[in-house]
């Protein structure tokens, strides 16, 4: 199974992707090693869901230990590579809002850095997402052009729509991260097919009906449908922090079973790109909502 990113798919950990086929020598009672059953080619030791860890839906999931072999992912790997890419982008955030003014006789010049930063550092994502394997330097591109597009949005929110609003949307942030992976640690939320479908199919919904409203709001001019302001706005809001939420169980399930199936330590680079990817989602819904509910929108 393959675990997404609400703007983009990755192709990290999933069962079809380029790691299928190294080191394929069978193992005694299990699958052959490096097949579609086991697409890092090791099968950790006692294992039950060494065929198909996603196949018993109504089980609690449990990782098994990590093989003890160099060259693979593990957890300090990952911690690692998320806190280089969201210190990246924290620090590219904060220089765009110091340098960068949004007053009446800037606004439009650094909104127009902010937008193509923005968009370059959807391209660089998007190329990223459609690699078989990680490229630091394009993920560490992706987080100082997305610090930059961010730093100008929560200045212009912070200071001319709704004073401490990039505070409260970071702290917001932070408590949804914290209680999902409580939660997900105390087995609260298993990550299942059955998960995985309905996350996925609501994303897709929910990034259709955005396109939509942003279609109606470029050639019909106003709000569009309404769907990003108002009433509604913070309805679709919070259904946005929800959606952000169960990619972030989908986003550590994707890195525990990376760990346990011994995934090569380069595969680190994706999860920290996955996890910064579902944070910023995170973060703009609640600077949104604030915006909407502190503000005149």
């Amino acid at each position: 199974m393959r675990s997404s990113n609400p703007v983009f798919s990755r192709r990290g950990f999933s069962r079809d992707n380029g790691y299928a086929q190294f080191n394929a020598q069978p193992q005694a009672g299990g699958p052959a090693v490096g097949t579609q059953a086991n697409p890092y080619g090791q099968a950790p030791a006692g294992n039950p869901y060494a065929q198909n860890p996603y196949a018993q839906q109504d089980v609690q999931y449990g990782a098994p230990q990590a093989p003890a072999t160099t060259g693979r992912m593990t957890m300090d790997d990952v911690i690692m590579r998320t806190a280089t890419t969201l210190g990246v982008l924290i620090v590219t955030a904060a220089l765009a809002w110091a340098l960068l003014p949004v007053d009446d006789a800037n606004i439009a010049k650094s909104y127009g850095i902010a937008i193509g930063a923005g968009l370059v550092a959807m391209v660089l994502g998007f190329v990223q997402a459609f690699k078989r394997s990680a490229s630091p330097a394009l993920i560490i591109g992706y987080a100082a052009l997305e610090g930059v597009f961010l730093g100008v949005v929560s200045s212009v929110v912070d200071n001319r729509i709704a004073s401490g609003a990039a505070m409260q949307a970071v702290l917001g942030t932070m408590a949804v991260f914290a209680a999902v992976l409580i939660a997900y640690k105390a087995g609260w939320i298993r990550v299942n097919r059955r998960f995985y479908g309905f996350v996925m199919a609501a994303a897709m919904a929910f990034i259709l009906l955005m396109a939509v409203n942003l279609l109606f709001a470029v050639f019909g001019g106003g709000d569009g449908l309404g769907f990003r302001s108002g009433g509604l706005g913070v309805v679709f809001g919070v259904v946005g922090i929800l959606l952000g939420a169960c990619f972030l169980a989908l986003d550590f399930k994707q890195v525990e079973d990376g760990i346990a199936y011994g995934a090569p330590k380069e595969e680190a680079w994706l999860a920290a790109f996955g996890l910064t990817m579902t944070l910023v989602w995170i973060y703009m819904e609640f600077l949104r909502i604030i915006a909407i509910l502190q503000g005149n929108d």
